[in-house]
């Protein structure tokens, strides 16, 4: 195998409660889900030993190295596993800032498709994403799953169905160290993550929809007066529910079906990227011959194929 492509996938906090504090992060009670806005990565190997990663599109162009989150994941594989280095294009779709994990997903979609190129042991790989952010691990798996403390402590969620979403994402971000930092000025609590988890487990969707809930929302709004535009905006067409994911800026409404969405997109007429999302559950990760893991997230022969991708 000379290369691969992968989805990065973007998720939702479909809650979000702060818990409290420690070590000077903020530890959390979060209900998450994948959803199918996802970023493309494609890797291919080389002799090397270096990893180079070029970003494509949503003005991640202009991201330094030292901090984008998928060169430093490549470069902590390398130094972790040994091995090749590769060539990494990641051609953006999630938008940043927007509390959808973006970053995150990018950094385990290299961590992903590098132990695909060179192996890697699962555990390993976790430990490893742990590293990098707090909800990387996470996205090493994604699905539906119960995240605690700083983003360590994961538990998948079973049962339920498909959740539809209509995505409202500000142009306009918010920075998540900003946005903690105003929260713990005036803080708001919150502790629905049970009750939205028992109401999607029953296959509750309404009740899915009464619990979405976000402690940092408040604080985001203050800083940032687009996020309760956008808020406004969603409970406009009357969802189920609308809440901000992660620190903000985008919003998330759910809808009884796709239609609804869909219907919903067509006649938003507001200043936000509005996008259409279901959620998706990939399998686990599978053990090839040589101790390589089939990523959960690489294209499926048949996807390659209609994106025209030839060989390995």
């Amino acid at each position: 195998m000379n290369g691969v492509r992968i989805r990065a996938y973007a998720k939702l906090n479909l809650t979000l409660d702060v818990t409290g504090a420690e070590g000077g992060y903020h530890l959390l009670d979060s209900f998450v889900a994948s959803v199918s806005l996802f970023d493309l990565l494609v890797l291919r190997k080389r002799k090397d030993g270096l990893v180079s990663v070029t970003m494509r599109g949503m003005g991640s162009e202009s991201i330094p190295p030292e901090e984008n989150n998928a060169q430093r994941a490549g470069n902590a594989f390398v130094r972790e596993f040994g091995g090749g280095g590769a060539d990494v294009t990641v051609y953006k779709n999630i938008p940043m800032g927007a509390g959808l994990g973006g970053s995150s997903a990018d950094a385990a979609g290299v961590l992903s498709g590098m132990a695909a190129l060179y192996g890697a042991d699962e555990a390993g790989l976790g430990e490893l994403a742990e590293t990098l952010g707090s909800d990387t691990r996470y996205m090493l798996r994604g699905g539906f799953c119960r995240m605690r403390g700083r983003g360590e402590d994961i538990s998948p969620v079973r049962g339920g169905g498909k959740l539809y979403f209509l995505l409202l994402c500000p142009r306009t971000s918010v920075s998540a160290g900003a946005c903690y930092k105003e929260f713990d000025r005036a803080p708001s609590r919150s502790a629905l993550t049970q009750s939205c988890i028992d109401a999607f487990v029953r296959g509750d969707t309404e009740g899915v929809g009464r619990y979405l809930s976000n402690a940092l929302y408040p604080a985001a709004v203050r800083l940032n007066p687009d996020v309760k535009t956008a808020y406004e905006e969603a409970k406009s067409f009357s969802p189920l529910g609308v809440a901000m994911t992660g620190s903000g800026s985008c919003v998330a409404a759910l809808f009884e079906s796709k239609e609804l969405c869909e219907w919903a997109k067509s006649r938003y007429r507001g200043k936000c990227r509005a996008y259409v999302a279901e959620t998706v559950v990939p399998g686990p990760p599978s053990e090839k011959k040589g101790g390589r893991l089939s990523s959960p997230f690489a294209l499926s022969e048949e996807e390659k194929r209609s994106a025209g991708y030839s060989g390995d």
